[in-house]
């Protein structure tokens, strides 16, 4: 064996190995499970006085990362109506779902955002600037199922592109010391 195939060898044993540890930092160990209240961690916005407050849930569960704040994921079940959530809840126009982990499988963004697109799952405010920027958006399908998720807002698109914030903005207290994490086909 000559001294280029092995340093060749070693490289591609180095790559495979950064790839696999890159991997795993992504999809595994930044998550970590939610701790769950059972009293507010499904939570709309209702639509006469702006104020937030908790639904009818069950089963819920989720995942979140503290290394960006687009990175939670949630999912749970309701007995509540989508004819008395749509009249009492503020909807959320064009929030589309952010993939998962696999591991996550109760979370299927594509799933979800074909519910969205056929009308079986309607979305709604969980709360506008959970953090600056970012809302918490929570779907729910005529089966009574539900997802959440956080959508970066105007505000945060203009912030984070540098363009000016405008007068629709809230004032920022902090400047975000981590950038969402987005990528274009995996969203981990």
């Amino acid at each position: 064996m000559t001294a280029g195939k092995l340093i060749a060898g070693a490289i591609v044993v180095i790559a495979l190995v950064f790839g696999g540890f890159v991997y795993y930092m992504q999809v595994y160990h930044y998550y970590e499970e939610v701790k769950v209240s059972g009293s507010n961690d499904v939570e709309l916005t209702v639509m006469a006085s702006g104020a937030v407050e908790p639904i009818l849930y069950e089963d819920f569960k989720a995942i979140d990362a503290e290394s960006s704040p687009i990175r939670f994921r949630g999912c749970f079940s309701t007995s509540m109506s989508i004819p008395m959530l749509t009249e009492t809840y503020e909807p959320y126009e064009g929030a589309s779902p952010r993939n998962a982990p696999d591991w996550f499988d109760c979370f299927d963004a594509e799933m979800i955002g074909a519910e969205i697109d056929a009308g079986t799952a309607f979305v709604f405010t969980g709360q506008r600037n959970f953090e600056w920027g970012i809302d918490r958006v929570v779907a729910i399908t005529d089966s009574g199922r539900g997802y959440v998720w956080h959508e970066i807002n105007d505000c945060g698109d203009k912030a984070y592109d540098g363009s000016p914030l405008g007068k629709d903005c809230p004032p920022r207290e902090v400047t975000p010391d981590v950038t969402p994490d987005v990528t274009s086909d995996g969203d981990y």
